[in-house]
């Protein structure tokens, strides 16, 4: 049985880089199949067969989509479906429409089931991009909140076997490419149409630099888990800020990267940041003691630092926060700010065709909010999920 139509009128609405006011939007199915203003949404349609919204000038975004994210409602994405169902709740509430699930180190194994979880999920649910391998093949000192007894260099037999596991379905994978194997895992990976990042990293400029030229698209969590930027050492984050087809991910918590160091990124960068949640358990729950892969994490007061050593092991973020921060406290631009979540991270993964627009033909995904941007509906592939 189809579903009925749905109309949105009178919005405010932000997608790609337009905001243009009483614009509505139809979604049949999963698909935006017309757009327009004023009131042309009546036209062909019975009132009685479709859902109607009047947004009432409120703000009308693309659905979020997230490439950064363990966990939410006191689950991680890596404790199978039922903890992945839990987690997109809580998101999904908060405005992310499509996720790319993130998995902390593990041996080969361990990962190896658990993207082909995340695989099946993947199938049967759009809500679910893919994964996320944030790890094995990590830097040590700059690991984070990853077991450092996990931690290797990439080989061949290893990203094998991942990209066996996941069937297609990973979307991301993070390296450190100083390392021994580096290089011939990011050349496997680019050809596998897995985009890979660089991050929990040692390298300098020159070597990260060398890794995009190579292949490498995205910056995991720039300014953590790497080096800083020196006047005389601009280590990775200015090497991305460089190589103009790489998308810098941003944790915009107000507690991994200051204010004005994220607008700086948004400067240096322009259309090319992407703001991410890197959520962990924690998220949507209380402050406790959780276990984040391997590694106990203490979360007080929303911030998750690991019992021992005190790293930062994630954040409790919402997309819907972090937009709030980017406009409120950040200073950027609404229409800036809402492709940071949208239309940029569509792109990273190859998806600009079919996501992070409110276009004809694109996926019918769509978030109204107030005029403090807090969220008052959210729409996933044509379904209403808050």
């Amino acid at each position: 049985m189809s579903t009925p139509p749905v109309v949105i009128h009178s919005a405010r609405l932000v997608s790609g880089a337009d905001t243009v006011t009483d614009a509505w939007v139809r979604f049949d199915g999963d698909q935006v199949t017309a757009r327009g203003i004023g009131d042309g949404w009546r036209d062909g349609l019975a009132a009685s067969s479709a859902t109607v919204t009047d947004a009432a000038g409120r703000f009308l975004t693309p659905g979020f989509i997230d490439l950064h994210c363990h966990g939410a409602g006191g689950s991680s994405v890596d404790d199978g479906d039922a903890a992945i169902e839990a987690a997109l709740a809580v998101h999904n509430a908060h405005g992310t429409t499509r996720s790319v699930l993130s998995l902390v180190t593990s041996s080969v194994d361990r990962l190896g089931r658990d993207l082909a979880t995340i695989a099946g999920f993947a199938e049967r649910n759009p809500r679910v991009l893919g994964a996320h391998l944030e790890g094995p093949f990590l830097d040590s000192e700059f690991r984070g909140a990853h077991d450092p007894g996990l931690l290797r260099s990439a080989d061949e037999a290893s990203v094998e076997r991942l990209l066996e596991a996941a069937a297609g379905t990973l979307r991301q994978i993070t390296i450190a490419p100083e390392h021994p194997g580096a290089f011939e895992a990011i050349a496997r990976f680019v050809a596998a149409d897995v985009r890979v990042a660089v991050g929990h990293t040692g390298a300098d400029f020159e070597t990260a630099l060398a890794a995009f030229d190579a292949g490498a698209s995205i910056l995991t969590h720039a300014f953590n888990g790497m080096r800083g930027i020196h006047h005389r050492a601009p280590g990775p984050v200015t090497a991305a800020m460089h190589a103009d087809h790489v998308t810098l991910e941003i944790i915009n918590d107000g507690v991994h990267v200051h204010p004005d160091v994220v607008k700086l990124a948004f400067a240096g960068a322009p259309g090319r940041v992407t703001l991410i949640t890197d959520a962990m358990a924690a998220t949507g729950s209380a402050d406790g003691v959780y276990i984040l892969g391997s590694l106990e994490v203490v979360v007080t007061d929303g911030v998750a630092r690991l019992r021992e050593g005190g790293s930062i092991a994630g954040s409790t973020l919402t997309q819907d926060d972090a937009l709030r921060r980017a406009v409120f406290d950040c200073g950027i631009p609404i229409d800036e700010a809402v492709g940071a979540l949208t239309v940029t991270p569509a792109a990273a993964i190859g998806r600009a065709g079919d996501l992070g627009r409110l276009d004809l033909g694109f996926a019918a995904d769509a978030v109204l909010l107030d005029a403090e941007l807090g969220v008052e509906a959210v729409w996933g592939a044509g379904v209403r999920l808050a």
